[in-house]
């Protein structure tokens, strides 16, 4: 049973910066697409990002590229989501999940096998 836990959620103010970690156990990390989604109230999971196992491509939604890097460090299990410029819309719960196939349908939750338990980002205006 692989096991992830998000941390390095916080309150920040708009334009600053935060990096959030996801440590995994329980299966082997190298095995797996790693990505981070968000829930803000009243709304539907959404994709924020995705890295593969094989060759390390990432993937980010229209409303994060530019400012969220999602990078990854297999030999400590470790996904990162390091997110730059901040916005109040950014404010949600962030939920690290593990994809064990390849999908050709990455934005939805329903092709996430594992996930975390969430962690919350308020980004203040």
């Amino acid at each position: 049973q692989v096991q992830l836990v998000e941390s390095g959620g916080g309150l920040v103010q708009a334009g600053n910066s935060l990096r959030l970690s996801c440590a995994t156990s329980g299966g082997t990390f190298g095995s797996y697409n790693m990505g981070w989604f968000r829930q803000a109230p009243g709304k539907e999971r959404e994709f924020v990002a995705r890295i593969r196992l094989i060759g390390w491509n990432t993937y980010y939604s229209d409303s994060v590229k530019g400012r969220f890097t999602i990078s990854r460090d297999n030999a400590k299990s470790t996904v990162y989501l390091q997110m730059n410029s901040l916005k109040a819309e950014d404010t949600a719960v962030y939920y690290c999940a593990a994809e064990l196939k390849n999908s050709g349908n990455y934005h939805s939750p329903l092709s996430w096998e594992y996930w975390g338990q969430g962690t919350q980002v308020t980004v203040s205006s």
